[in-house]
């Protein structure tokens, strides 16, 4: 993978020649260069251009490139900002065997930690969920990574496709659908009016909820802003996490305890915006005094380890997945809530089913970017993803209410989960992705 290095442009513009339309993102910048005094380089041809290199857009890169499609990835964010993003995932079975059947599965797993029991409690009832492998008849029911360990290990192997090309940091500023291929231009130096080409096939948008190439392709969304925000750490204990992950439902939101390497663990603090906002002011003291409140003693003596963050909670769907010429997948296609750990193994999963679909058009000689083959993919994923983002909805709503008649159907529910143990596997399957169908990126590939 060769990488070019270019700076970023803010604005960007979709033409659609082929029905005659113009369609601005946003209005223009005065530093953004007219398109009619912009010096063009020579265009570099691609089957695939993929906008956003993290984790989603790594992994449709991979999957493409190691079946020999030329690839360019169009990355906003300097590599040396994006892998230090302290971020760490739930990942479930399905997007284990997304990189095992990438071939990356041995690089990761020695970096990542196993949990092999989930409790799930409410408030201060005392009645604990408590999901084990036996749920599932496996060795586990997941894993926890950091978001650097799965970019280093996506991005070592794209740097050996000399298929791919990374060119990063760059912005898209124009996409121009012509015929069966779009022109995407890149600000390469705004201060000498020059700009990068490149052609393509299929533009993958993997360009996060704010995806401009979503914004610009006039596709809609509907949603809302959740009236939570997300408060993350990472947390030393004294005592061992036994590898055991935690959801504990509370009136202001879940709060998750998830297990990684070292001892370490992960909080994922969901509270009112005005709350959250707040524990960020408090000095490191007043922090723990507010967590410990919530994380409990059983694991002794907490110690934060780096800086506390929040970012803001929200439900989102496209109403498209697709136009000709162009998929979104990811956070640009659809936002959760955090509840459950499903934002990322859904994008995960539309990554393996879009190139799943692309292999099976390849392998029919058919246009893997025309729309008839894009809309097979937009059909598969879309209710999918719609079912858990109105799953995890639903638990939110109901888990964060003090209405007694509600309170009393959780708490039911919480007996039945526990009690009865097909119920309590079938959850587990959906939550781990062992149901609906699965896609298989076809091909074996060198293990590194």
């Amino acid at each position: 993978m060769q990488t070019v290095p270019i700076v970023t442009a803010p604005e960007l513009t979709y033409h659609d020649l082929d029905y005659g339309v113009n369609r601005d993102s946003t209005p223009a910048l005065d530093s953004t260069p007219a398109l009619t005094d912009v010096e063009y380089t020579d265009v570099c041809q691609y089957d695939v251009v993929i906008v956003g290199g993290g984790i989603v857009g790594n992994v449709a890169a991979c999957a493409l490139g190691q079946a020999g499609l030329k690839v360019a990835i169009v990355e906003a964010e300097a590599r040396s900002m994006a892998s230090d993003r302290g971020q760490a995932y739930s990942l479930n079975l399905l997007s284990v065997k997304v990189f095992e059947e990438l071939g990356l599965w041995q690089r990761i797993r020695p970096q990542v930690e196993t949990y092999r029991s989930v409790q799930l409690s409410d408030s201060d009832y005392g009645k604990v969920v408590k999901f084990s492998p036996q749920d599932l008849g496996r060795e586990t029911i997941g894993y926890v990574a950091e978001h650097r360990v799965l970019l280093e290990a996506l991005e070592s192997r794209l740097n050996a496709l000399p298929n791919v090309d990374r060119i990063c940091p760059a912005t898209v500023i124009e996409t121009v659908k012509t015929g069966d291929r779009t022109i995407v231009k890149l600000a390469q130096n705004s201060f000498q009016n020059s700009a990068q080409i490149l052609s393509t096939k299929l533009v993958i948008a993997a360009d996060g909820s704010r995806s401009a190439l979503r914004q610009a392709a006039n596709i809609t969304t509907f949603g809302w802003q959740y009236w939570q925000s997300c408060i993350v750490a990472f947390i030393q204990p004294e005592h061992n996490h036994n590898q055991i992950a935690y959801e504990r439902f509370q009136p202001d939101g879940p709060f998750a305890i998830l297990p990684l390497p070292n001892g370490l663990c992960r909080i994922v603090w969901t509270a009112p915006r005005a709350v959250a906002d707040e524990m960020l002011t408090l000095n490191p003291e007043e922090f723990m005094a507010e967590l410990r409140s919530r994380y409990g003693d059983h694991m002794g003596k907490l110690t934060l380890v780096g800086e506390p963050s929040v970012f803001p909670v929200r439900l989102l769907h496209s109403t498209r997945y697709v136009k000709p010429g162009l998929a979104l997948i990811g956070d640009a296609a659809h936002c959760c809530h955090p509840v459950g750990g499903q934002g990322i193994n859904l994008g995960i999963r539309d990554a393996a089913a879009l190139v799943n679909v692309m292999q099976n058009a390849l392998a029919r000689d058919k246009d893997f970017a025309s729309l008839s083959v894009l809309k097979q993919y937009e059909r598969w994923r879309m209710w999918e993803n719609l079912f858990v983002l109105g799953l995890t909805d639903t638990l939110t709503r109901l888990f964060s209410n003090k209405i007694w008649p509600i309170v009393l159907i959780r708490r039911c529910s919480l007996w039945i989960l526990q009690d009865i143990s097909p119920i309590r596997s079938l959850v587990l399957r959906h939550m781990q992705g062992l149901t609906g169908k699965a896609p298989r990126i076809v091909g074996q590939y060198p293990k590194v």
